[in-house]
């Protein structure tokens, strides 16, 4: 089975691009209709759902596409959207090219409770009001993208912001608890990039709190209060997610991604994947390539 197909850029032939926005219906016409093979990119994604049928795909994670929904895809996730009739919304594309260039800091896309790269990422459901919102933004960028307006790369990433602080918003899922500061943010940032580096070889919460100079209590308390799993939970949701894409989108025996992934004993790895999907790493994939 060949490697999952990737997209560099966010414009093949442009290579100087590094936003773009197209309104789902016209990708629709221009695929007739055909679902795009499961692909990943190494940029921002954000569908902008107003009406639409069929399944959205998200790292091994099955979603029903519906009206009124908001998709955030990070830079590495491997997704697949299935339309069964015309979608209307838009799909918008973002490096961090476009954020450093447009005054966007690196750190603001971070603190965002939206782009998660692994694990659960369900579609954001805003109100009516909410929608409206967020779909006037959207319309705006899609305007000012077609126009030759002056600074129009800094106006469409002030919109930009705008919508993703909307979206955030809505999906906040926990004030910040009195025992957990702003300082939080810049400890999740760091705590992810070590999981990032780290997580083939380094399973122990205890190993990334010594790296942060913290205590595992500490670190547990404040990925939970941000993210919603514990500190455990977020790198094994990690080692998971890995673990699927390997099975499904290489050839390398489940001994092998087992070892890559830091199990020297192949039983282990069968036993944590097997805990933690219900399923055998063989039969995973078999299932996943007849479905």
């Amino acid at each position: 089975m060949n490697t999952v197909k990737t997209y560099q850029k966010v414009n093949s032939q442009k290579e100087s691009v590094s936003f773009s926005i197209s309104k789902m219906e016209d990708i629709y016409t221009k695929r007739n209709g055909k679902a795009d093979e499961p692909h990943r990119h190494h940029f921002y994604t954000v569908l902008i759902i107003n009406k639409a049928i069929g399944l959205h795909k998200i790292d091994f994670n099955t979603y029903n596409l519906a009206s009124k929904q908001i998709f955030f895809v990070a830079p590495g996730q491997v997704h697949q959207v299935i339309e069964t009739e015309k979608s209307l919304g838009f799909a918008m594309t973002f490096s961090n090219q476009f954020l450093v260039e447009n005054s966007i800091p690196l750190s603001f896309i971070a603190s965002l409770n939206l782009f998660q790269n692994y694990g659960q990422t369900p579609p954001l459901l805003p109100n009516q009001d909410q929608f409206n919102t967020i779909e006037n933004f959207s319309n705006q960028i899609f305007t000012l993208f077609r126009s030759d307006a002056k600074m129009k790369d800094l106006s469409i990433g002030a919109f930009l912001k705008l919508l993703l602080i909307e979206c955030n918003n809505i999906c906040a899922m926990n004030p910040i608890e009195s025992d957990v500061d702003t300082s939080g943010d810049n400890l999740i940032r760091a705590f992810k990039s070590l999981v990032d580096d780290n997580y083939k070889k380094e399973h122990s919460t205890s190993y990334y709190a010594t790296k942060l100079h913290i205590t595992p209590d500490h670190l547990n308390r404040t990925v939970k209060s941000k993210i919603g799993k514990t500190a455990k939970e977020y790198i094994q949701s990690r080692i998971i997610t890995e673990a699927k894409r390997l099975l499904y989108f290489t050839d390398s025996s489940s001994k092998e991604i087992g070892y890559e992934l830091g199990y020297n004993e192949p039983a282990n790895f069968s036993a944590f994947f097997k805990k933690h999907t219900l399923l055998s790493p063989s039969n995973f994939k078999k299932n996943e390539i007849q479905s």
